[in-house]
């Protein structure tokens, strides 16, 4: 279990955290010779029950709340420190409004200095704790009146941490591991130290994780966790990672993030829902400039509100939260805005979705996709994005925000029952309904294309896009657009389908020119001319050939394999067929660039280009360096 501390300056939370651990959090050397805490402090705890337990000290000045912020993320439960004779102070109020954005809902509140006021103050003191708990997430947490100092009520406190740590659930552990930085220094002999508090997951010794947003990698070299040493340590902990890789202390700063590969993924614009304190004079205005506290982290962002103008006081609305540089977050993060001077916490909320658009963020539809994934659990969520989003769902980003592992989300998208379509690094997903719907949609759009460009051969997944309603992605378009290939409903030529039997009509000028073309390209061999050689052979101008072959690549006729060079179909089913025999004398079916190039004699710089245009085609898929044949070329460049 992990406790934070909360309350005003002065009120003696380092003092309590000694009575209770023996430890004085104060390390700075101006905390010590000022008697104020100004950064976090920390100590631990083992109960007689054998729990160990976290104690996270946070500043109370009013100067330093950043750093307060700072220390009460990912804590199981605060404590809440008031001293007797000043009461409730305006710390206080903002302390119990930070917890109340972070979501916490278990504390207690310790009444401490009682050996400095009477018995009729105490009474008058508790009173005022009562009225200023009353609509807080902590009514009902228990006072314990006290003195850090002599000791009195201390023991009783003491019983009531530890039977909170023993209620204290074991954090859900699936997800990618994912800490937030508070702390980084270097001890010698070891080398870099990071500490922080563990959000989700689990963490190894010898694991491979990367600092975000940076990027940078590391190795996990050593582990203490709760102040102990061990060999893992999990999500609700405190844990300080020894690390090794390309980074020095100056690169990682507080808000940072040490974490799993597959959580990286820095993001400048978030969807959230968002209170506005209701203690605030004023709406909350759209684009207002804030200070973003999440994680650890203290960040500048711009507040952009979807429904309407403004928030008022004590209301919730959905909105975008722009930040100025690329930050790490997901689904489920809590955070606290605090105005553009930093003086006064204005409100909090949580993340819905970290991969929020540039454009179109309040249209109807975004809404609609937001509201789908407020759903706590994903399948819920995903069930619902589904829905709303026609045009397909981005699964890999899915995946990420909702922190699931690659096996929980292969899982999850296998039992949900959707259609999955891979686009490079991209997965797809719609629902069956919606996928018979795409597909029926595109065969529809073609016979259209048809009647409406004659003059060309067919169609690419891109210009069909703005023909099919709902405007699928261009990968569920070009995979229907595929699947009606597979069963002879549709001829694929290069980047082009049409239906069977059409061909296209050109115009007689481009007839007359293409009979003088032909013969030219197809003396080139496996290196037809440049359009600029064939502009001269040709004795037109420039300009005219290009227009003339972008007319003759849609009719068909050729493909533009590079910016200046077109190929005859034949000329690239050679090329494949020597690509194919390539690929058959490999020990594993690849194909590299030299033999490519010795194989076909084109030079290196075309044979890039040709192959790379395979890729474009679906002929071939590209991995380091060598390639592999994933289609037939006759189902691509015509038999």
């Amino acid at each position: 279990m992990i406790i934070a501390t909360a309350g005003h300056v002065d009120h003696g939370k380092t003092a309590l955290i000694k009575a209770l651990t023996g430890t004085d959090t104060d390390r700075l050397p101006e905390e010590k010779k000022r008697g104020l805490t100004i950064d976090l402090g920390f100590a631990y705890q083992t109960l007689d029950n054998g729990a160990r337990v976290g104690f996270i000290d946070v500043p109370g000045h009013e100067k330093f709340v950043r750093n307060m912020v700072a220390g009460v993320g990912g804590i199981d439960f605060a404590l809440i420190i008031i001293a007797a004779d000043d009461g409730p102070m305006p710390q206080t109020r903002e302390h119990l409004a930070i917890l109340g954005f972070m979501g916490l809902t278990r504390g207690a509140i310790a009444l401490n200095k009682i050996d400095r006021v009477s018995p009729e103050r105490l009474v008058e003191v508790q009173g005022e704790i009562k009225a200023l708990l009353s609509d807080t997430v902590l009514a009902a947490a228990p006072v314990f009146p006290l003195s850090a100092i002599t000791g009195e009520g201390v023991p009783d406190l003491q019983d009531c941490l530890q039977q909170a740590a023993a209620d204290t659930s074991t954090r859900d552990t699936s997800g990618n591991f994912r800490l937030s930085i508070d702390r980084a220094f270097s001890i010698k002999g070891a080398g870099l130290v990071i500490t922080g508090t563990a959000v989700s997951g689990q963490v190894k010794i010898g694991d491979q994780l990367l600092v975000s947003p940076s990027g940078k990698p590391v190795r996990v070299r050593g582990l203490h966790v709760q102040d102990q040493q061990s060999e893992v340590g999990q999500a609700g902990q405190r844990c300080a990672v020894n690390i090794a890789g390309d980074v020095d202390k100056e690169a990682l700063h507080r808000g940072d993030w040490l974490l799993a590969p597959a959580a990286h993924a820095p993001v400048k614009r978030l969807d959230a829902r968002l209170q506005v304190a209701a203690s605030e004079a004023k709406a909350l205005k759209h684009w207002s400039p804030v200070h973003l506290h999440l994680g650890a982290g203290d960040f500048t962002a711009r507040v952009a509100v979807l429904e309407g103008g403004t928030i008022a006081p004590g209301d919730a609305a959905l909105v975008q939260l722009v930040t100025d540089a690329p930050i790490a977050a997901l689904k489920g993060d809590r955070f606290v805005l605090r105005d553009q001077s930093a003086k006064r916490t204005i409100a909090g909320g949580v993340i819905i979705d970290p991969f929020s658009p540039t454009r179109g963020r309040a249209r109807p539809s975004r809404i609609a996709a937001v509201t789908a994934m407020e759903n706590a659990d994903p399948a819920t969520a995903l069930a619902a994005l589904l829905k709303v989003q026609p045009g397909g769902t981005d699964l890999g980003a899915f995946a990420i925000a909702h922190n699931l592992s690659a096996l929980a989300g292969e899982n999850l998208f296998a039992q949900s029952g959707l259609i999955q379509v891979q686009d490079g690094k991209r997965l797809w997903g719609l629902s069956t309904d919606r996928w018979n719907t795409v597909c029926v949609d595109a065969l529809a759009a073609m016979a259209t294309w048809h009647n409406t460009h004659p003059h060309v051969l067919g169609a690419s997944a891109r210009e069909l896009i703005s023909t099919i309603p709902d405007h699928p992605a261009e990968a569920l378009i070009k995979a229907a657009l595929h699947h009606h290939r597979q069963a002879d409903a549709l001829v694929c030529r290069g980047p082009l389908f049409h239906l069977p039997g059409h061909s296209a009509q050109p115009q007689p000028e481009d007839l007359a020119l293409w009979e003088k073309t032909e013969p030219l390209l197809r003396e080139g061999g496996l290196r037809p001319l440049r359009v600029r050689e064939l502009t001269d052979a040709l004795q037109i101008k420039l300009i005219q050939t290009e227009k003339f072959l972008t007319r003759a690549a849609a009719t068909g006729w050729v493909f533009r394999v590079a910016r200046n060079r077109y190929f005859l179909p034949e000329t690239l089913m050679e090329l494949a067929n020597l690509a194919r025999e390539l690929a058959d004398a490999s020990d594993e079916n690849k194909i590299d660039i030299i033999a490519f190039r010795d194989r076909t004699g084109i030079g290196r710089n075309l044979a890039i280009e040709v192959l790379e245009f395979f890729d474009s085609v679906g002929l071939t898929k590209r991995d380091g360096n060598t390639r592999t044949l994933i289609a037939e070329a006759k189902n691509i460049f015509g038999s």
